[in-house]
């Protein structure tokens, strides 16, 4: 068995979270827990179609089906990655295929980390930078990097006519859950104390350790002017969706992960255990 049989992904219908707007869900069952890790990325329909992230090379027939199955490739007109992870940027290059019509909105950051990987069409590309907006027709967007992440070349993305926050991975969160359980739809059905441990698992251990080297007060701020700006929905690369008093909630949660301490991240001998589990393989 490889590690990857071991870790089997589950398809999840995409998910209405706003006005056109559609959370494409792969789910991850975790390793050694019975938890679930979503895998999501987006689509915005519109004047201008949007896909936000591109999925996992993994999950590629299946993802490129559900996007597919919500805009026709050629009235796609913008393509958004949030950052380099694998996870994000799968089907990178079949997506700028399908869709000749599409621009790719990244950033220079992302264009030089990536592009040994990938040989990204310049004269296709748009370079946004933090804070910085683009007009997709029937609606102005913003790049909005979240206050935790783990690559400089992190931008979420705000649509300004509909609320709604894509957070790149910001807000993660493994849900109760395994083989044979659906995962929870939303985060309002998912314990507050199971909540607030796997943000803070996620969020210091495979996100953004640095946080326990930031100044309380500035950190603070950062998390007070992304919450400013009045989002009424957060999706999440690896959550489930947020809306409703749960998105006051998480901003409240995310501001409390600076100085907290975090439990033992998993070592050689949690590995150990996982493996007599599998047979040694």
């Amino acid at each position: 068995m490889s590690l990857l049989d071991a870790v089997p992904t589950v398809h999840q219908a995409p998910k209405k979270v706003g006005p056109g707007t559609y959370v494409i869900q792969d789910v991850q069952h975790a390793l050694g827990a019975p938890l679930s890790v979503y895998l999501n990325s987006a689509v915005i329909q519109g004047a201008e179609p949007i896909v936000v992230d591109t999925g996992s090379a993994r999950n590629r027939e299946q993802w490129l089906q559900d996007v597919f199955g919500l805009v026709e490739p050629e009235d796609v007109r913008w393509v958004f990655l949030t950052h380099d992870d694998s996870d994000h940027t799968g089907n990178l290059s079949q997506v700028m295929d399908a869709c000749p019509n599409a621009r790719l909105v990244c950033s220079w950051t992302l264009v030089e980390r990536f592009a040994n990987a990938y040989e990204f069409p310049l004269q296709r590309c748009r370079w946004l930078n933090d804070g910085e907006s683009f007009d997709a027709g029937d609606r102005m967007l913003v790049a909005l990097r979240p206050p935790v992440y783990d690559s400089p070349a992190t931008r979420g993305l705000y649509d300004t006519s509909t609320g709604v926050y894509w957070a790149a991975d910001a807000f993660a969160s493994p849900v109760p859950g395994g083989p044979g359980v659906a995962p929870a739809d939303t985060i309002a059905d998912v314990d507050p104390e199971a909540w607030w441990g796997g943000m803070v698992m996620f969020g210091i251990h495979a996100l953004s350790p640095w946080l326990s080297m930031v100044d309380a007060t500035r950190y603070a701020a950062c998390v007070k002017e992304v919450r400013s700006h009045g989002m009424s929905t957060i999706i999440s690369g690896h959550s489930p969706v947020i809306d409703g008093p749960r998105v006051e909630q998480a901003f409240d949660m995310i501001g409390r992960l600076a100085g907290t301490t975090p439990p033992p991240c998993p070592d050689q001998a949690v590995l150990d255990v996982m493996l007599a589990a599998m047979g040694g393989e």
